[in-house]
Parts: structure tokens; C-alpha cells; sequence
């Protein structure tokens, strides 16, 4: 009960932000990205809350985006992964793929050069994807918070 309490919380503001008016496609990212945040620490429980809830926020902000609508739950979970270790460890340039075997989906980040936001530690990234073999991309830049976690800003 505990943890759907903590999900709404969360889930309220950017529900009622998506009421409103304005872009969709930035109201689906940021839904998107809160959706993605507390699923992901809901997912990765007690003892791997800060990894779950890193994963989950920066693919939540692609997920929510327009490439995210042809993705399915394994596709999204590849996809955290790839993007996760892209921008956490990945080289500049450097592209980290995923790949879903049991339905051709597959995609690849590629971060940018790492650089300092006050004092937060950020990377500009693209993320494509390829569904049905045609290529979707979405940029953007994701910075790490004080606790680990990565958050899409833009």
C-alpha cells in the first residue's frame, strides 16, 4: 500500500500537468519520465531502489516521447538498460545497442561529451530505435542527481 501511496504522489502533478495546455509531445515526456522514475524504483526494490529509479526516469523520458508508443515492456526494459550504461559509463560518440530477439526491435544511445551544470554532471544523448526497421530518434540531455540517478532535463 505503501509504495502505490508513494506512485500517486508522484503521478498526481503530472497527470494534472497533461490537463493543460501545451506541447503534448513534452507533456508525454515528462509523464513519461515520472511514470518511468517511480515504476522503476517500485521494480528494483529495497535494495536496488536507486539503480531501478535511474533506469526507469531516463527511458520513462523517451518512453513518453513519440518513439516510445511501438515499444513493449521487454523493449523498454533493453532500452533502460542500454541507456543507463550509455550515460552512466559510455564513452562520447561511442554508441551502447540493445536488441529484442523475439520481436525484431532494436535500438542504440549514443552519448554525447560529458559536461558540468553547476554541479551536476550532465550528457546530451540520442537514443534510435528501429521498429519494423524504420528509425525513430529522439535527443536530449540527461544530468545525474546527488543520489545516483539520472534525470532527462531536456
Amino acid at each position: 500500500m505503501r509504495r502505490a501511496g508513494i506512485i500517486a504522489i508522484f503521478m498526481l502533478p503530472a497527470l494534472l500537468a497533461a490537463c493543460g495546455p501545451g506541447n503534448k509531445q513534452g507533456t508525454g515526456t515528462i509523464v513519461g519520465a515520472v511514470a518511468g522514475g517511480a515504476a522503476g524504483a517500485a521494480i528494483g526494490g529495497p535494495k536496488n531502489r536507486i539503480p531501478g529509479l535511474a533506469i526507469g526516469a531516463v527511458v520513462g523520458g523517451i518512453v513518453g516521447n513519440e518513439i516510445g508508443r511501438s515499444l513493449d515492456e521487454r523493449d523498454r526494459e533493453l532500452a533502460s538498460a542500454a541507456e543507463y550504461q550509455a550515460l552512466e559509463y559510455g564513452q562520447a560518440g561511442a554508441p551502447t545497442p540493445w536488441d529484442n530477439p523475439s520481436n525484431q526491435h532494436r535500438g542504440q544511445i549514443v552519448p554525447g561529451k560529458p559536461y558540468q551544470q553547476g554541479s551536476q554532471f550532465c550528457r546530451p544523448y540520442t537514443h534510435t530505435i528501429y521498429v519494423g526497421g524504420e528509425p525513430q530518434t529522439a535527443r536530449g540531455t540527461a544530468c545525474r542527481q546527488p543520489d545516483g540517478t539520472w534525470r532527462t532535463v531536456g
